[in-house]
């Protein structure tokens, strides 16, 4: 895996970059293509169409006939969706100084296997089997990269960090700040308190543990905000080393397919009402695909366990809790350690802090995440939640969501891909224990949170 943005770039370097970091840094390419697929949805939706079109997905499916009907039906618009993706990461990479006689083989690799993962959780029984595209892109790419391999070349074309950067800024589109109006001050509140626990809950942990201090701040925000992206985003922000950001990522990944199983199953035994189980799995879930196959297992088990509220309530109550509520705290911390690294770490170590520093390792993908929810908040001030649900949603912010679905499993297969267990291992024992400690927390305070403080919210979210 590549090293996150901003670790191990020397300071000086990053200063004579300027105003070049703009088509040179992945951050501004993810903003780009992400702002601009944002762009182009609005222009469409505002002349009465849709570009639902372009952003395809395989549809669900029964049978392999089914499947190859479907695929052979929509084969034209798949050749458009791979055009559009390579010509616009050629433009990228080869401005970035990347060999585009390695990264195009490689990106139609991860293409087709990318068409092949998704239609493996559009079949109808994916969730009994927890088969989530995220997961199935993972597993499948760290079997390739651990039992097959593939040639080293072909890392040009598994970009991981450009990827989950592309991915956030169109996540940032599919969150209009009106839903966290929406979603109320319960679930903020909540949310809030969750992630501030565990953030601190693993940072002192590790630092007793003797951890490096970027390494306890990386493994806190990827615990205490959204897995993947968070440890992304504060491995940059603090300057972390190369292999900082897979560490996290590892413990990430480990522990939420650990919650996949266990949580539902937990609350299918207590008989939890869906919005109380959903909140639950919001609040103790490390990563959005993972939590949100683990929410969706537990609507699956509403109506056939005969439990209180709706199948839907279990998705929205994980929605508010995790995707609205903890998720948009990618942007605070990721802000807030950046001053802490800069004004106070540095100085520690002997080194000149300066604040430019804050705005040097700034990841700047997050301003596109802000900008996205903004443009998409304005766009959709004007309708009341009825009328978001029944037009905005399905014609604006479902192809936005099919084609950040697109990113994800580029970059979970490229993290498969780019991950190779015997050189994780070096990690040792000690970030996993700093990061169970705020699991085993996280679990705890959430269940006293969503079944105990809050119970009433969550039981009561159905909506007519």
């Amino acid at each position: 895996m590549e090293a996150s943005p901003g670790a191990g770039v020397a300071e000086p370097a990053r200063r004579q970059e300027g105003w070049r970091e703009t088509y040179r840094k992945e951050d501004w390419w993810a903003i780009w293509l992400g702002l601009g697929i944002v762009l182009l949805a609005w222009l469409f939706f505002a002349s009465g169409s849709t570009i639902k079109w372009f952003a395809v997905t395989p549809k669900k499916w029964s049978s392999i006939g089914q499947l190859a009907g479907d695929l052979a039906q929509h084969a034209g618009q798949y050749v458009v969706q791979f055009a559009a993706w390579l010509a616009i990461f050629c433009v990228s990479m080869r401005a970035m100084g990347h060999r585009l006689a390695h990264f195009i083989p490689s990106f139609a690799f991860v293409y087709v296997s990318s068409i092949v993962i998704i239609a493996i959780g559009a079949w109808e029984k994916a969730s009994y089997y927890n088969l989530e595209p995220p997961l199935v892109a993972l597993v499948v790419g760290l079997a390739i990269s651990n039992l097959i391999g593939l040639p080293r070349w072909m890392d040009t074309g598994f970009r991981v960090e450009y990827y989950i950067k592309t991915g956030i800024v169109l996540l940032g589109a599919t969150l209009p700040f009106t839903l966290i109006i929406w979603a109320g001050p319960v679930a903020i509140a909540q949310a809030s308190l969750v992630s501030i626990v565990t953030f601190l809950v693993i940072y002192f942990t590790g630092k007793k543990l003797g951890l490096d201090r970027r390494l306890c701040a990386t493994l806190g925000a990827g615990g205490a905000v959204c897995g993947v992206s968070a440890s992304i985003a504060i491995a940059g922000a603090v300057g972390a080393r190369k292999e900082h950001a897979p560490v996290a990522i590892t413990m990430v990944i480990g522990w939420a397919i650990v919650m996949i199983f266990v949580l539902p199953i937990v609350c299918r035994w207590l008989q939890l009402p869906a919005g109380v189980g959903g909140a639950w799995i919001g609040t103790s879930e490390f990563a959005d695909a993972a939590g949100l196959a683990a929410a969706q297992t537990y609507g699956n088990y509403v109506t056939g366990a005969g439990l209180a509220g709706k199948p839907d309530d279990a998705l929205w109550a994980f929605t508010l809790m995790k995707v609205v509520g903890r998720d948009v705290w990618i942007g605070i911390w990721a802000f807030v350690l950046a001053i802490i690294a800069t004004t106070r770490w540095e100085v520690q170590t002997g080194e000149r802090p300066e604040l430019a520093q804050v705005w040097w390792r700034f990841p700047k993908f997050v301003i596109g995440f802000l900008l996205a929810s903004l443009l998409v908040t304005a766009i959709a001030a004007p309708y009341s939640y009825g009328d978001y649900s029944k037009v905005v949603a399905p014609n604006l912010i479902a192809p936005i969501r099919d084609l950040r679905t697109w990113a994800f499993i580029f970059c979970f297969f490229s993290i498969g891909l780019t991950t190779r267990v015997r050189e994780l291992a070096h990690g040792g024992a000690k970030p996993f224990w700093a990061f169970t400690a705020g699991v085993a927390v996280n679990v705890v305070l959430g269940f006293v949170l969503s079944v105990l403080v809050f119970a009433s919210y969550w039981s009561a979210l159905s909506r007519p």
